[in-house]
């Protein structure tokens, strides 16, 4: 899969959102924002992923972020700091990741970060 359909936004009541393994995929579509109601969002082993869209924020009720293994990932949208239910944060593995944003600081709720 190389992109995410624009349509997902109309998925507001999504809780879980598995995108693992999209091997093609460079970015995730700023449509993502609308699932307010997603509760996990697998992205590992999404080797070509370079970023996160800043439109992130927006997913208020996120726990779990599993980006691990995203090979080209370069850094983290600032804005993540806003993700204030988010539990756990995987980034294993995440090879061109150099440092976290000093906004991470602001994850009250995270209990596991992984690097």
């Amino acid at each position: 899969m190389k992109e995410l359909s624009t349509s997902i936004n109309k998925l507001i009541a999504l809780q879980s959102l598995n995108l693992s393994r999209c091997s093609e995929s460079k970015e995730l579509s700023t449509s993502i924002d609308k699932l307010i109601g997603l509760e996990k969002l697998d992205l590992l082993t999404c080797p070509k992923l370079k970023e996160l869209p800043t439109s992130i924020d927006k997913l208020i009720g996120l726990q779990k972020l599993d980006l691990s293994r995203c090979l080209e990932l370069k850094e983290l949208p600032t804005s993540i700091n806003k993700l204030t239910t988010l539990q756990s944060l995987n980034l294993s593995r995440c090879l061109e990741l150099k440092e976290l944003p000093t906004s991470i600081d602001k994850l009250i709720s995270l209990e596991k970060l992984d690097l």
